[in-house]
């Protein structure tokens, strides 16, 4: 099941301004964006949308300004040039994992109950969890568990898992739930997330497409067209924000001989666009979703 899609009527009425346009929904899903950018668009407009997970072709819209491309966003320009449209107008993205894949337990994506560790987006990849965890070296894993968990006991847990795994292959979500008995009761939920989102970025690679599709996105918006990120962790979020101030994500941007920075966008609003409580008491996952909209600056005025 694809849960109502998060921010849906805040992104599409801040991305779509041109009803003749074209746009780009990233992250198809079960199509909750897609379907409302459809309703803002003309007939002349038309949507092209992305999504790696074979399970969101099931999904396709039967609208003929519709497009679904079954290709990690990192493909967006190449994937834009080949059908035509080099230039967009808007470009969205609902970054992290799907309701969907969460609820289907056997994707692995989930805390809850045990399943095979999987927590591939695209099912056809060699790389699974299972993969990271039963091979990869000690100072991988706790690499991969503090940069992209954030967790202060990484090399404690990294060693837990390659000692334990010498004894038996850990094969399941509660296998790895197991190996670590010295969490606290009170904090194993929070630990055990940030655990999985780790593997599950790795696995993914999710902020190197993050990044990849946001230097893309900005070579195919036209002058003022926008650029939506919706983004449910701070590796997510401070990636788009810092991409969207200087057009970079590491070092300063370069300055004019005034000595003023060369902005690549403006921004819609200087502060993230949150759910409000409404939204979030319908939809839990809502809660930590932080939405940021940049407006490609015309170089050319």
């Amino acid at each position: 099941m694809y849960h109502d899609p998060v921010l849906l009527h805040q992104s599409v009425e801040h991305l779509v301004i041109n009803p003749d346009g074209i746009y780009v929904d990233c992250t198809f899903g079960g199509g909750g964006h897609s379907k409302e950018i459809l309703n803002k668009l003309s007939e002349k407009g038309k949507l092209f949308a992305f999504d790696q997970d074979l399970d969101a072709l099931e999904n396709k819209i039967e609208d003929s300004r519709f497009t679904l491309i079954n290709q990690n966003f990192r493909f967006l320009e190449n994937s834009m040039t080949m059908y035509g449209y080099p230039k967009v107008d808007g470009i969205l993205a609902d970054l992290g994992v799907s309701s969907h894949q969460f609820d289907k337990l056997e994707r692995g994506f989930s805390i809850r109950d045990s399943a095979p560790l999987d927590m591939r987006m695209n099912v056809l990849q060699p790389l699974d969890a299972k993969k990271i965890l039963n091979s990869f070296e000690e100072e991988q894993i706790a690499d991969i568990l503090y940069n992209y968990g954030e967790l202060r006991e990484a090399r404690k847990m990294a060693r837990t898992i390659v000692t334990k795994r010498a004894e038996k292959k850990i094969e399941t979500t509660a296998d790895l739930k197991n190996l670590f008995s010295f969490i606290p009761a009170h904090k194993q939920n929070k630990v055990f997330a940030q655990i999985f989102q780790a593997i599950r970025i790795e696995v993914n690679q999710e902020l190197e497409a993050l990044k990849e599709m946001l230097l893309q996105s900005y070579n195919i918006l036209k002058p003022e067209g926008r650029l939506a990120v919706i983004s449910y962790h701070s590796l997510e979020d401070r990636l788009v924000k810092r991409f969207l101030k200087n057009g970079m994500f590491e070092g300063e941007p370069a300055r004019d001989i005034f000595g003023n920075f060369e902005k690549s966008f403006n921004l819609l609003q200087t502060k993230a666009i949150m759910p409000d409580e409404l939204e979030i008491e319908k939809n839990s996952r809502a809660r930590s979703a932080r939405m940021r909209i940049g407006i490609k600056v015309n170089k050319a005025k």
